[in-house]
């Protein structure tokens, strides 16, 4: 395996040039792996292989038939498939997705090879809004968190949902769009990492941490703790972003 790039050790971003907005990472063992939104193209959700964080290659595409994406030709630009979650759990790995076209709405996929095959999507419509996420708890108590920023209890296996959505913390005051939330436990806490600041130049990165998955969740006072609003660095509208931590106990976004 090649060494994990430190932060003294220069590489060149993007290190996925090209159109790949939107995306989640998640770590098993010695291996990386990446999704990304595709909105309206078919195959949806490009998945990409790593053992270092810079080296990517793509290993497949995890909707992939008709019968698990339905696109009209109507579609514009910017609609279809938003923000794919990916995450590894109980030896499967677990993909949500928002579908904005007509009928669509929130589903699940699942794999035990993230090249494919995929299962056909299980439906959730009783999550909603776009950029679903998933987090368990030590019991198997599974969280679905959305954008705006809300909360509900989800059976990943079935889409079943228990419980009425819950707000939780949204950013800073007044922050526009709050959106793309991940939750993960780290220690003792929970952390909150969203995106807030609108999908173009006033696009950050801010976090949050709390007692548990609902919260109440204290920002951190350095937000946003990454974002590129006014300045002229040649990667712009950096928001959506996800936590992934290296086998040396190091973290990268």
């Amino acid at each position: 395996m090649p060494p994990l790039r430190r932060p003294d050790q220069r590489f060149t971003n993007p290190v996925i040039p090209g159109f790949h907005p939107d995306p989640s990472v998640c770590r098993v063992g010695d291996d990386y792996y990446l999704a990304c939104s595709s909105f309206e193209y078919f195959p949806g959700v490009p998945l990409f292989h790593s053992r270092d964080l810079v080296h990517w290659t793509q290993i497949g595409n995890a909707l992939d038939r008709p019968a698990q994406l339905r696109l009209p030709t109507s579609m514009p630009s910017s609609g279809g498939i938003y923000a794919p979650t990916l995450r590894h759990h109980d030896g499967r790995f677990w993909l949500i997705v928002t579908n904005c076209s007509e009928g669509g709405g929130n589903l699940i996929v699942t794999a035990t090879d993230p090249a494919g095959p995929w299962s056909d999507p299980i439906r959730a419509p009783g999550v909603p809004g776009i950029d679903p996420d998933l987090a368990w708890e030590d019991d198997g108590t599974c969280w679905c968190t959305v954008a705006g920023v809300s909360q509900v209890r989800l059976d990943p296996s079935t889409g079943q949902t228990y419980g009425t959505p819950h707000r939780l913390w949204s950013g800073g005051p007044g922050a526009k769009a709050p959106e793309a939330p991940h939750l993960y436990r780290i220690g003792a806490y929970w952390y909150l990492l969203i995106a807030e600041g609108g999908t173009e130049r006033g696009h950050g990165v801010s976090i949050a941490r709390g007692p548990s998955p609902a919260g109440p969740f204290e920002p951190c006072p350095a937000n946003p703790i990454l974002t590129h609003r006014g300045t002229d660095h040649p990667v712009q509208n950096t928001g959506h972003a996800d936590l992934v931590q290296g086998p040396d106990g190091s973290w990268w976004m």
